[in-house]
């Protein structure tokens, strides 16, 4: 029987205490993930008076980066836990994101338009440089570990209570902190201030929690392979790599797409801005209750059936919000509930196929593999907001500053609405299909049942 083998097949189960603390690190993930992309596209045509086209790219750009950087901190990941036996230099680096957090917000006052947009972009690459050696050490954890298929998916399970905790309380707090309806440039920075010690102190107990887990079940690292480009290669060579990380990629795109529309779906086609934490909350609460559920039918039909199941949901979701208005207030709301519930199954699911994947390709490249991933993710996270932004663009949109009333065209009522719903679905749809050359599933399910 080989370490793969015997690592499937492991019964045991990790302690709570060591499994909390690693899950809480994602309080501070989730305030990155969720704040830029729930309002900095807002912040900069509604608030700094950047074109749409033009914010757009101030968001893209600075994923081009990341596309190189993550898979090399990933290598660099790799390298650290090979003569050191952890990752963690890295991860106390990481911790230094919520400072480039509070600065994407603190744009001086003499600053708009193109020269606002360039200050976003600047402090967007430094916090995703830091999201990056954070997030990279921390997702090759479960790799790490001598679990097994369904403690992988237990772990992530934890992981993904909290980090929808974080998402749900930033993405609720973040509109009110700056202000609400009427946010201003100060109201933005205070709240970007004290989300920033939230964030510090959560990842700080993260970084504690990943040590404990390791004490409690780490693989000893083996002497560390090639790295650089040729593990790079390796790793895209991977076909079940290949289908997760471009399914994932279509899931990291919509999701960050409907994210960026909220805002402007509440003002423009509901008419009440405030509803933006109403819909934030039915997109994210949903979370908290059915990561058990679907944790449940993962290890009833295995993650692969339940992931598909979660796609399609969400983008049959979608196509009911692009209706609008005359589907009535409850039914909009209820629809982006739905997307709450599969937006669950598509954090939860991918993320512990993921060390699956890595254990399954026999190398010791958990970080090349995590920091690819991680790219992917950064990517969607741009895509999605640039997908908005060209809608936008495309229906004559008009920014404008904090205070100003604008009157938007009926092809720009239009372009919200139907980037907002049938924009998501159609994406979602790629993600289906990518998702269906995914095979690895029914191998490590098999295993698991003949131990």
């Amino acid at each position: 029987m080989t370490g793969l083998d015997e690592r499937r097949r492991s019964g045991a189960a990790l302690p709570r205490g060591p499994l909390a603390g690693f899950a809480a690190g994602s309080l501070g993930m989730g305030v990155w993930v969720t704040v830029p992309g729930l309002l900095l596209l807002y912040f900069l045509t509604d608030v700094l008076a950047v074109a749409p086209w033009l914010a757009g790219l101030a968001l893209l750009l600075p994923k081009i980066a990341d596309v190189l950087l993550h898979p090399w901190i990933g290598h660099r990941c790799d390298v650290e836990q090979a003569h050191r036996g952890h990752r963690r230099r890295l991860l106390l680096a990481g911790c230094a994101l919520p400072l480039a957090f509070a600065a994407l917000f603190a744009v001086p006052g003499g600053l708009s338009g193109a020269s606002a947009a360039a200050w976003v972009a600047v402090f967007f690459v430094a916090g995703n440089l830091l999201f990056a050696a954070y997030q990279v050490p921390y997702l090759a954890t479960p790799a790490d570990l001598r679990i097994g298929y369904h403690e992988r998916t237990r772990l992530m399970a934890f992981r993904m209570v909290v980090l929808t905790l974080g998402i749900l309380v930033s993405g609720l707090l973040a509109p009110l902190l700056a202000g609400g309806d009427d946010a201003t440039r100060g109201g933005y920075l205070r709240m970007a201030a004290l989300l920033a010690v939230g964030m510090l102190a959560a990842m700080a107990v993260g970084v504690a929690g990943i040590d404990r887990l390791r004490r409690a079940a780490a693989v000893p690292a083996p002497p560390h392979q090639a790295g650089g480009w040729r593990a790079l290669a390796a790793s895209l060579r991977d076909r079940q790599f290949r289908s997760l990380v471009g399914a994932y990629l279509a899931m990291s795109t919509t999701t960050h797409l409907v994210l960026a529309g909220v805002p402007y779906y509440a003002e423009y086609e509901l008419g009440r801005p405030k509803l933006t934490t109403v819909l934030v909350a039915a997109f994210v609460a949903p979370a908290l209750l059915v990561t058990p559920a679907w944790l449940a039918v993962a290890r009833r039909v295995g993650k692969q059936r339940a992931l598909l199941a979660a796609q399609l949901a969400f983008a049959a979701g979608a196509v009911v919000l692009a209706v609008g208005r005359p589907a009535g207030l409850p039914v909009l709301v209820a629809a982006v509930a739905v997307l709450g519930v599969a937006f669950a199954g598509m954090q939860l699911l991918p993320f512990s196929m993921l060390p699956d994947v890595i254990r399954a390709s026999g190398t010791d490249r958990a970080g090349t593999y995590t920091g690819v991933w991680t790219a992917t993710e950064a990517t969607g996270a741009a895509l999605g907001p640039y997908a908005y932004a060209l809608c936008l663009a495309a229906g004559g949109f008009v920014a404008s500053a904090a205070g100003q009333a604008v009157t938007q065209s009926p092809g720009a009522l239009a372009a919200i609405r139907y980037g907002f719903g049938l924009l998501p679905a159609a994406v979602m749809v790629v993600a289906v299909l990518l998702q269906r050359r995914y095979t690895l599933d029914d191998t490590a399910r098999a295993d698991v049942a003949g131990a």
